[in-house]
C-alpha cells in the first residue's frame, strides 16, 4: 500500500490592510528608504571620484617633482637647506 504525502507549506504573505492611510504611510516609508539608498549611492560615487582626482593630482605632482629633481642633479644645482627667517628665541 503506497501512501501519498502531500506537503502543504503554509506561507504567510505580508499583506497591507485595505486602509488607505496605513497603505499611504507604508508607501511613504518605502519611498523614503529608496531615496536614502539612492542618496547614499550618489554620495559614495562623489567620494570615490574626489579620491580618484586627489590620487591622480598627487601622482602628477610627484612626477613633476621627480623630474625637476633629476634635472637639478643633472645641472649640478646645489640645494640650500631651508632656514628659518626668524631668529629662535632664547
Amino acid at each position: 500500500m503506497a501512501y501519498r504525502v502531500i506537503s502543504r507549506a503554509k506561507t504567510k504573505e505580508a499583506t497591507l490592510p485595505n486602509h488607505s492611510k496605513e497603505r499611504d504611510q507604508a508607501e511613504a516609508r518605502f519611498k523614503k528608504a529608496q531615496k536614502a539608498t539612492q542618496d547614499a549611492k550618489e554620495a559614495w560615487a562623489h567620494y570615490e571620484s574626489e579620491a580618484r582626482a586627489v590620487r591622480e593630482k598627487t601622482a602628477r605632482l610627484k612626477a613633476l617633482r621627480l623630474a625637476k629633481e633629476a634635472a637639478d642633479v643633472a645641472a649640478g644645482v646645489d640645494k640650500k637647506p631651508i632656514t628659518s627667517k626668524t631668529k629662535p628665541s632664547i
